[in-house]
């Protein structure tokens, strides 16, 4: 966080047990980011004994807290929420309520970081749910999409609360005073999608703090259409799978097409610059890290499977909404669109 030409420190709590990959991919990702960031300070929150042995020597800007329990990616929320408080989840989240860190990064256990979420950080005055939001590439820059997950149904009244989020997002991450807002929805005309849809195009229409472009299909998620694409968890998630498989199956087919044979590999060598960049932008794991919007504190839910650079991503994530004040900014803005 810059103030008059300095750097501020920023600390980021990570629950460091509960990705599928295990503490060994938080660790070698933490070590990386403070490598990297002379400014950030990591607080890493699960099984001391385990976590030193990764560690090693250790680090004068990671220390670690210690947390007994872990949260299961098949444990019901529900049931998290009334047994695992002392869990890696719900420490690294209090260490957010309570001032000790700036921002929280976890690789766990969706239903139960948005439960833990709503819990210990609480929410924004007037937001019914938190979404997730992500920026995912487009053709000429980044669109916003929400929500990836955190809810499988949302009313018309969820729907327009992620479009006043999103739009602030987007003006605060990427300095966009007007961001374009549209809906996902099975067609561009007016008489396409459910209820709720339908309904929250016509709120939407009717908001004049809002740039709503209306309905967009999803094959315009990566044209640059729109940067702020809101749409019901369900719909949102296998949106963001199939984009994440497709851009996998791509990768690997040039990397296929350029190593198989004598001619492949040549034209490869000969284009590896701009392979490299297609390479870099379609690569999900250098996208990984989601904001969980609607809660009064950064939190960034990573990829389950992620690996030690999808984590990095991840705090990267992190320390930049940190240091653009993102949750500051829209609880601010909200006030004056919401009352």
């Amino acid at each position: 966080m810059r103030d008059g030409g300095t750097v501020k420190p920023v600390t980021i709590a990570i629950d460091a047990m509960s990705g599928d990959r295990g503490a060994a991919v938080v660790v070698s990702a933490s070590l990386d980011a403070v490598k990297e960031n002379e400014a950030l300070s990591l607080v890493l929150v699960g099984i001391r004994s385990e976590l030193e042995a990764l560690l090693h020597e250790g680090h004068s800007r990671i220390r670690i807290v210690e947390a007994a329990d872990v949260v299961r990616m098949n444990e019901r929320p529900s049931h998290a929420l009334r047994h695992k408080r002392n869990s890696s989840m719900a420490v690294a989240l209090g260490l957010v309520r309570d001032g000790v860190a700036q921002g929280c990064v976890s690789a766990g256990n969706t239903g139960a970081l948005m439960a833990f979420g709503r819990s210990v950080i609480r929410m924004y005055p007037g937001i019914e749910r938190p979404a997730i939001a992500k920026l995912i590439p487009s053709l000429r820059g980044r669109c916003h999409v929400l929500d990836l997950g955190a809810n499988v149904d949302s009313t018309a009244e969820n729907l327009y609360q992620y479009a006043l989020m999103g739009s602030l997002m987007a003006s605060a991450i990427c300095n966009q005073p007007e961001p374009r807002v549209a809906l996902l929805n099975v067609g561009e005309e007016e008489i396409k999608g459910n209820e709720q849809v339908r309904l929250a195009s016509h709120m939407l229409a009717q908001c004049d703090t809002i740039n709503y472009i209306g309905y967009i299909e999803g094959s315009d998620l990566f044209r640059d259409v729109a940067d702020v694409v809101v749409c019901d968890g369900f719909v949102g998630n296998i949106a963001l799978k199939t984009g994440e498989g497709v851009a996998g199956l791509l990768i690997e087919l040039l990397e296929q097409a350029f190593t198989k044979t004598l001619y492949g590999k040549f034209v490869g060598l000969l284009a590896r610059p701009m392979i490299g960049r297609l390479l870099r932008l379609m690569d999900p794991s250098r996208h990984n890290g989601a904001s969980l919007l609607g809660l009064q504190g950064v939190v960034i839910k990573s990829h389950g499977n992620a690996n030690e650079r999808a984590m990095l991503a991840a705090i990267r994530q992190a320390v930049l909404e940190v240091e653009l004040e993102v949750p500051i900014r829209i609880n601010e803005r909200l006030d004056d669109l919401m009352f």
